[in-house]
């Protein structure tokens, strides 16, 4: 078989991680030529660049440096730049992964120059139409060639969409293989140690989703639910989430509270030493519920709605929304002890996801 080029894209702090176990397979693969482009849709040096050394990724054989902006702004540019990249290299196959503006952009681009495409996490939906991320899903797994699906409701998804099911393969969760993989360094971490903070007696803290920051009203509403929030509380902010505070005039309000530890963006091993040693966390992002589902933590999940079904009905997590009531409760339940467990088959959903992946491509490429 003659040698193949790959290109992997990514561009948010979650792409990182998903692309680890992918580029290790790909390393025994003497005829494989991987490259990672960057498109710079997360841009500064705490949510991107620190990804790569810490996840032992080669350095992006190209950097896009897109930056921030608004969805149309930032798709545009990354269509833009990625048709260069494409029409220089000529890659046998794109990888993307997720549901970012830079997996639509980079998976539209491919396809219009007649490119195969594979799409790493198809087939999740969170069935709501107001998140952009769910337009990014659908439409990028019309354009892909090969699709690799995380939890058995995706499977049902596609079908039901009339995407041809024989290009779709259940692969497991890689970003759980990623974990799985650096799970040793998240233990040996401890990182709650330098902010003073025992495991288990503290409440971890992650929001920044448009629908929980981008207007007031909410904002005030996660910030009620953080006064509520008993014992220390640890923050990780994400700089939306700051910037928004800055521009509604709440940044006073939250540094007044003092159970709270605010905090910089967290590196991968940091973050998930936080979390593995943290008795609940409060969150809405979509990764954190496979991972504190991993770890058997209580998720309290701050959204109406999840494209990751599998780690509330088997995980460790349950919807929330920004209901102060239901979340007070859940606390309570979780501090007791009561909370759901996650199942076997939620804990292996991260087994020999990359080699699937990579095998299931070379025959494709054959």
């Amino acid at each position: 078989m003659m040698t193949k080029t790959i290109v992997s894209v990514v561009g948010a702090r979650p792409n990182f991680m998903k692309v680890g176990p992918i580029e290790r397979q790909f390393k025994n693969c003497s005829n494989i030529n991987h490259m990672i482009v960057h498109t710079g849709q997360h841009y500064d040096d705490l949510m991107s660049g620190v990804f790569f050394d810490e996840l032992g990724l080669p350095k992006p054989a190209r950097h896009l440096g897109v930056g921030s902006g608004r969805h149309g702004e930032m798709t545009g540019k990354i269509m833009i730049e990625f048709e260069k990249v494409c029409l220089d290299i000529k890659p046998d196959l794109v990888i993307v992964v997720g549901d970012v503006n830079s997996t639509i952009a980079a998976a539209l681009v491919a396809r219009k120059l007649f490119i195969p495409v594979a799409h790493v996490e198809a087939g999740l939906r969170s069935f709501d139409e107001t998140m952009p991320e769910e337009w990014n899903r659908r439409l990028t797994d019309c354009l892909s060639n090969l699709l690799y699906v995380s939890e058995p409701v995706g499977m049902k998804n596609l079908e039901r969409e009339g995407i041809p099911i024989k290009s779709a393969l259940l692969v497991g969760d890689v970003m759980l293989e990623t974990l799985s993989l650096f799970l040793p360094g998240i233990q040996k971490r401890r990182r709650w140690v330098d902010f003073n903070l025992n495991p288990k007696n503290y409440i971890l803290v992650t929001i920044h989703r448009p629908s929980n920051v981008d207007e007031r009203d909410d904002l005030e509403l996660v910030i009620e639910i953080l006064e509520a929030l008993p014992g220390k509380v640890v923050f990780p902010i994400h700089p939306r989430t700051r910037n928004r505070l800055d521009e509604f005039g709440l940044s006073d309000r939250i540094k007044r509270m003092r159970n709270l530890v605010l905090v910089e963006p967290q590196s991968y091993i940091d973050f998930l030493s936080l979390l593995e040693g943290c008795s609940i966390i409060l969150s809405d992002s979509g990764s954190v519920q496979a991972e504190a589902s991993f770890f058997d933590v209580p998720c309290l999940v701050c959204r109406e709605n999840t494209e990751r079904p599998i780690y509330c009905e088997q995980g460790s997590c349950r919807l929330v929304g920004r209901d102060l009531q239901i979340i007070k409760l859940s606390v309570q339940e979780a501090l007791d002890g009561n909370f759901p467990k996650s199942t076997d088959y939620v804990k292996n959903l991260g087994k020999d996801v990359a080699k699937k992946i990579t095998e299931s491509i070379q025959d494709f490429l054959k």
